[in-house]
């Protein structure tokens, strides 16, 4: 894989870059859709072998594989007119967006593989999912952290689901500093503490030898705070409600 093209260089466009061309590894060349025109500058730039295309056509045309990273709502307009051919490798990390919908709109036979690439594959630590398996596209996510193929897309969107959790975690922080301000802290000193907090627990995590189960009970003690927070707060109301909103999102990306 020696030419790669980002259509779409948003949040996890830049991310994918800078994993890419950040680490120790030979980077590849790297062909960015004009769109976003100050994140595209800046990141060719700072990394030799990253250029900015006139437009997407060119974006195809220079590259082995094309990354398609626009937001659902702006595909059509993105995608209208490009002439894909079969022997590209198209990664599409489109959220709720199917290969059966993008090749509709492609009229295209390349490739075609789903991936859920996070934000933290700019270190590459994140665990990318993938479908279906490719072993170019598998080969790329290894490289910023892991790739996890899945056998259909039906798992696949189920990940999609879990997926969109990950701004609820930040806005729990966020509540719990706000609530510690309200009584007195610091904002600073609550930021930091918060922080420091949950840094802890993603350490915990790395440890695979304990189940998630038996990580919150190695952190709670009897009676302790920790439990009454749990049993309190995370109630079986709150359970439900949870499960609920993951169910109506996961029937909103299998219709997708």
């Amino acid at each position: 894989m020696k030419r790669i093209g980002i259509i779409g260089v948003g949040e996890i466009g830049r991310a994918i870059v800078t994993g890419l061309c950040g680490g120790a590894d030979k980077s590849p060349e790297t062909f960015l859709c004009p769109r976003g025109a100050r994140t595209a500058a800046e990141l060719s730039e700072r990394y030799e072998g990253v250029r900015v295309c006139a437009d997407n056509q060119e974006v195809v045309d220079r590259s082995e594989v094309v990354i398609i990273a626009v937001r659902r709502l702006d595909r059509h307009e993105a995608l209208a007119g490009l002439k894909m051919d079969g022997d590209k490798v198209v990664i599409n990390v489109m959220s709720g967006v199917g290969n059966d919908d993008l090749r509709q709109t492609l009229a295209t036979d390349a490739a075609l593989v789903r991936a859920i690439p996070l934000p933290a594959v700019r270190e590459r630590r994140s665990v990318t999912v993938t479908y279906p398996s490719h072993p170019t596209v598998d080969s790329l996510f290894e490289r910023l952290g892991g790739a996890l193929p899945v056998a259909d897309e039906a798992a696949f969107n189920v990940f999609s689901a879990l997926t969109g959790t990950l701004t609820t975690h930040y806005s729990y922080l966020a509540a719990l500093t706000s609530w510690a301000i309200g009584h007195g802290l610091a904002p600073d000193d609550a930021d930091g503490y918060v922080r420091s907090l949950f840094q802890g627990v993603g350490r915990a995590l790395s440890d695979q030898t304990r189940s998630l189960h038996q990580l919150a009970a190695d952190h709670e003690t009897p009676k302790g705070n920790n439990e009454r927070i749990r049993t309190t707060w995370f109630d079986s109301a709150n359970s439900e409600a949870l499960n609920k909103a993951l169910d109506e999102l996961l029937t909103d990306l299998d219709e997708g």
